[in-house]
């Protein structure tokens, strides 16, 4: 027998213990074998859908599922084994892309309803077709468990769900379209207190703002149901002549720290910041640049839809003029090279949002009030200067000045004194920090984390085959019973006989009272 010495047992046991550890934690994470087949589509050319969809989709890899997307932006974070992208750029081409755009022409044109929900539609479908050619059927050879994508502003993009057989699940990254919602969930938000996504206030709280609310309910739902019935006449598809298929899931990119409370069906799940990434390490440049910085740093950026360099040049020179006379430096995304730099700021057509507002040098985020973009502020606790360009911006921005952490101001007529003024106040009057820390904590403070949140409910949904049981049975009925329009009028007929009997009975029994009495008077004085 051959004896150990004491040392070598000791390190054996050191290794034996670290292999056990190990064991104990790969064993409560699922093995890819474990997991389902995803497939998942992306269907909006624009990088902060996917940004969305994707921080879903790493989720479901992190936790052990094959996931298979086709995405028109690969390549970011895409090496582990269990995950496979397939760059559908070429499919969409330059049709829908939304990258780099003219800010004073997509201003005006997406926030005007009878222009943005016909495109939309028109967009959906085009999406469609592309789907039909990308995605085979069920007997193509690949199979899976579920199917995730983004219905923008049509349900067509159901029918791949129908083909391959599985639950389909739905991502929204932006607050939910009203028009979408009644398809998504067969009920109506009530516009008594449920804001529109396209208002400029958080809460129809007055009665105008109620009142205004309803007008923009009724139109956009309008205006979508007419464009799509005007894109069915036009052409019509295969997917237009069957039903759409009701999503088992729909993941929303919402949180109610930065969103009023309200009535939700059981298969929507609110999954607020679910794209932010873990904290990486910024450049050297960028580093020494914040740090370097002893009145902190201000972030400025207009995301990724819009082109900061397309601006016309009396609003950049307002914001030159005005960068350059704080004593913060700026780090500023700026798509071409920027004439008259100040000497405070930084330009890069790119920068490592999430990791700047981290920084606890950061003091102010000067922003568009993109979804993705106030969640990373929120979360990092910063202050938003806001300005609103189109869609859902206004009422983001509006959410984060009621918690008291940002301030609005109007880009086409803004001035360098509004906008000095405005910069010193958020950075030097605490209570907008303050305020921005306390909605960071409500935004943090959660039974699970998103991704956990993520990985139980795609799971449950699997489980118990697209959980028809999570879905409302408002489905099952039809427009005028969901109003109660049919009890109505069988009320109001019944309260109307009932009025019509009254009536009858009163007129007559008076009537023959009345004759009666006539008669009764006529004998008594004919008996006189």
């Amino acid at each position: 027998m051959t004896t150990v010495p004491n040392g070598s047992r000791s390190r054996a046991a050191a290794v034996a213990t670290a292999c056990l550890l190990v064991a104990a934690v790969l064993s409560g994470r699922p093995r890819p074998a474990d997991g389902a087949r995803v497939l998942a589509v992306e269907t909006v050319f624009a990088r902060s859908h996917w940004n969305f969809m994707r921080g879903v989709l790493h989720a479901l890899v992190d936790a052990g599922h094959q996931v298979k997307a086709y995405t028109p932006f690969p390549g970011r974070n895409s090496t582990a084994a269990n995950y496979t992208e397939v760059d559908t750029y070429a499919d969409y081409g330059d049709v829908l892309a939304a990258v780099n755009m003219n800010a004073t022409e997509v201003g005006p044109l997406f926030s005007t309803p009878s222009f943005l929900i016909p495109f939309m539609v028109n967009g959906s479908r085009f999406t469609c077709d592309v789907l039909d050619k990308l995605v085979p059927d069920a007997d193509g050879g690949e199979t899976f468990d579920l199917f995730i994508t983004e219905p923008l502003s049509s349900e067509c993009v159901s029918h791949v769900s129908r083909r391959l057989g599985v639950p389909l699940v739905y991502t929204i990254p932006a607050p939910l379209l009203p028009w979408i919602e009644i398809s998504l969930f067969g009920h109506y938000p009530n516009p008594s207190y449920v804001p529109h996504m396209l208002s400029a206030y958080t809460s129809p709280n007055t009665f105008f703002r109620r009142a205004h609310n309803l007008a923009l309910y009724l139109q956009t739902v309008y205006l979508h149901y007419r464009a799509t019935i005007a894109a069915v006449a036009a052409e019509n598809r295969t997917y237009d002549r069957m039903p759409p298929v009701n999503p088992s899931l729909v993941f929303v990119n919402t949180h109610y720290a930065t969103e009023l409370a309200r009535p939700v069906p059981a298969n929507r799940v609110n999954v607020g910041g679910i794209h932010l990434k873990k904290p990486e390490p910024l450049p050297a440049d960028i580093l020494e640049f914040i740090e370097g910085s002893p009145h902190g740093v201000i972030y400025f950026t207009f995301g990724t839809v819009v082109a900061l360099s397309t601006l016309p040049d009396t609003v950049q020179n307002a914001f030159k003029s005005a960068l350059a006379e704080i004593p913060q430096r700026v780090l500023w995304k700026y798509e071409e090279e920027m004439k008259d730099i100040p000497k405070n700021v930084m330009t890069g057509k790119w920068f490592p949002q999430r990791d700047i507002l981290l920084h606890p040098n950061v003091k102010l985020f000067i922003s568009h009030g993109g979804i993705s973009g106030m969640y990373e502020a929120v979360d990092a606790g910063v202050p938003v200067l806001g300005f609103p360009l189109f869609y859902d911006q206004s009422r983001n921005l509006e959410h984060l000045v009621d918690a008291g952490m940002a301030v609005l101001l109007n880009l086409e007529s803004v001035t360098k004194d509004t906008l000095l003024k405005t910069i010193l106040e958020l950075i030097n009057n605490e209570k907008y920090m303050k305020n921005a820390k306390i909605t960071s904590e409500l935004f943090r403070d959660r039974p699970l984390s998103p991704a956990q949140t993520v990985e139980y409910w795609t799971r449950y949904a699997i489980r118990h085959k697209g959980e028809p049981h999570l879905k409302s049975s408002a489905f099952n009925l039809t427009w005028y019973q969901y109003f109660l329009l049919d009890v109505f009028i069988v009320i109001s007929l019944i309260f109307s006989l009932i009025i019509y009997i009254t009536y009858l009975v009163l007129y007559y029994g008076v009537y023959k009272l009345c004759v009666s009495m006539l008669s009764y008077i006529k004998l008594k004085l004919k008996s006189e």
